[in-house]
């Protein structure tokens, strides 16, 4: 099953969603209005819009995730690398870390990472 699409202030609502779930709905509102400014009508409509895409589900006041971070960030980083680098991932790395210096702390776990995907 493909990961539903999640936009931008749909996503900072799931941050506060998977760092506090599961939470009844009118708590979600206060943190809503705490973090993002929102008022109890917004935060309500993006609850109906993400448990109709299926990210979320709202059972008796309960706002639960369907879709995980690492799920959501990884159809994101899906999409940008076949929007913007015609789905090459070597060009993808490449354009990442050309302006960045990586420590070598950070090659070793890179290193590892991509040891552990050889073969699959």
């Amino acid at each position: 099953m493909e990961t539903p699409k999640i936009f931008e202030s749909e996503y900072r609502f799931c941050l506060i969603l998977w760092e506090h779930e599961p939470i009844k709905s009118m708590e979600l509102v206060r943190l809503c209005k705490e973090q993002l400014g929102w008022k109890a009508s917004t935060t309500y409509t993006v609850i109906k819009r993400l448990s109709e895409r299926s990210v979320l589900k709202n059972e008796n006041t309960v706002v639960t995730s369907l879709v995980s971070k690492n799920e959501a960030q990884a159809a994101e980083i899906d999409e940008l690398v076949d929007k913007k680098f015609g789905g090459s991932l070597p060009s993808f790395v490449a354009a990442f870390t050309r302006n960045r210096i990586l420590s070598q702390d950070e090659i070793s776990e890179i290193r590892a990472m991509l040891d552990g995907k050889e073969g699959k």
